[in-house]
């Protein structure tokens, strides 16, 4: 039973069999499967749920029906899109904080929240996926993260005033305390990012060589560059 492969998967091959998800379990497995059965216990309906190993050793997830915009993530930046994935970072957010999982951290962050790892439904955020590198953090680390995958902070943004506002919009939305942090936590992201692929690459990991192949380093450099120079005006309405 091999199953439909699913499209995205950059670094882990996916396919759906029925109403499940199967994917390779990752060096995370376990946190993740504790975290996501944390979120199910508490009723969160946000994330997919745990449904164990399946004859092959995969993880199996539950199947969230929606459109996960890996072709074109623009298509599900509206407001009321980013506005509504602020609003449920807050939620697992205040779900884990206090848990045993969080150790001596603010809270469980995603760590890697952008359109593409996002289920959608009538234009509107219903869940996240692809939780394999969640860990204890900050919360700052995924809000900046959202600010960033989800307006797309780099050269291509039309608008730097417009920007702005929006994110003020999320701040708001989360209701973010540090928001004098925002825009060195999105540096500290792009920086994280390229130099973390690239280092991948050199040691081997294939996965890693095929985004260094494609350019991903390099535009995240770009954008590094271009958040750096317009720092000012995006911290304005903040």
């Amino acid at each position: 039973m091999s199953g439909i492969p699913l499209a995205g998967g950059a670094v882990n091959a996916v396919v759906r069999v029925g109403d499940t998800v199967r994917r390779p379990p990752g060096p995370r497995a376990v946190f993740v499967r504790d975290l996501l059965q944390l979120l199910e216990h508490r009723g969160w309906p946000g994330a997919p749920r745990y449904l164990g190993r399946d004859d092959q050793g995969r993880e199996m997830l539950s199947y969230l029906d929606g459109q996960v915009p890996w072709w074109d993530p623009a298509s599900m930046r509206s407001d009321a899109g980013v506005v509504r994935v602020a609003e449920m970072v807050r939620e697992f957010h205040d779900l884990t904080a206090g848990s045993t999982l969080v150790g001596g951290e603010e809270t469980v962050c995603h760590n890697d929240l952008s359109p593409k790892n996002t289920v959608y439904r009538d234009e509107l955020p219903i869940a996240f996926i692809d939780w394999d590198i969640a860990a204890p953090g900050r919360r700052i680390h995924d809000v900046a993260h959202v600010a960033w995958q989800y307006l797309g902070l780099g050269p291509s943004v039309p608008d730097v005033d417009e920007t702005s506002r929006r994110l003020r919009l999320i701040c708001d939305a989360y209701d973010l305390d540090e928001r004098d942090e925002l825009i060195d936590t999105v540096l500290w992201w792009q920086d994280r990012c390229w130099r973390g692929i690239e280092a991948e690459a050199a040691a081997g990991n294939t996965a890693m060589r095929a985004l260094l192949d494609q350019g991903i380093p390099a535009a995240v450099r770009v954008a590094h560059a271009w958040v750096t120079e317009h720092r000012v005006a995006l911290a304005a309405d903040l």
